[in-house]
């Protein structure tokens, strides 16, 4: 039975704005302490003052990748009324796929793909050139952003003078810079499957490509 994907999609889009919003102020904060007095380091970072900023962040963050994964399970299950026979996993796969350790880095991603098949018009169809380029760069984006959000908070955690830790900061920066790029390709992704099953569903043109 197909379930509507929509209200699900405008909740991950406003979620995925916020994520946006703290990047974009966390960046700055943390940008701040580039080349500031080290007396006290780290203690005196004005970031440690700033730790509900960072709690909030998190919240958000952690709503996002809850309201993400429920919509993208829900498109999955439509993907199965459509071309069942397209989709080479199950739809548990749509939830556990983004757990599984090194199978992370791929499996969300051809799930994906094949939902994307399911949902245009012609799921049988060769991939037309370029049409799975707004998929592609958002997964490129979000698996490198991840591996340099994790090298930071590991420079972070080693950081044991002035200048490692300043070396940290850029690693950070340069994460929330992928994190932004990330979460906009993310936004426009999501609304173009969601238009796409809509479309198909209602046999409306689709009205977000």
């Amino acid at each position: 039975m197909l379930k509507n994907p929509n209200g699900l999609a405008q909740a991950v889009v406003a979620l995925l704005a916020g994520n946006i919003l703290f990047d974009v102020v966390l960046a700055g904060i943390e940008a701040s302490e580039l080349g500031a007095d080290d007396a006290g380091y780290p203690e005196s970072a004005s970031f440690v003052p700033a730790d509900g900023a960072y709690v909030l962040a998190g919240l958000v963050h952690l709503a996002t990748i809850v309201v993400f994964i429920i919509w993208f399970h829900r498109l999955r299950n439509n993907a199965e009324v459509w071309a069942s026979d397209l989709q080479t996993r199950t739809p548990a796969y749509a939830i556990g796929g983004w757990f599984i350790p090194i199978g992370n880095f791929w499996i969300p991603r051809s799930v994906a793909a094949e939902i994307w098949r399911a949902s245009r018009w012609e799921p049988y169809a060769a991939d037309a050139k370029g049409e799975l380029t707004l998929l592609n760069s958002w997964w490129v984006c979000f698996v490198v952003s991840g591996v340099t959000d994790s090298i930071a908070g590991r420079l972070y955690e080693d950081a044991a003078t002035v200048e490692a830790w300043e070396i940290a900061i850029v690693w950070s920066l340069a994460g929330y810079g992928l994190n932004l790029v990330t979460a906009v390709l993310a936004i426009l992704l999501v609304r173009r499957l969601t238009s796409m099953q809509h479309a198909k569903a209602t046999g409306m043109i689709p009205a977000a490509q």
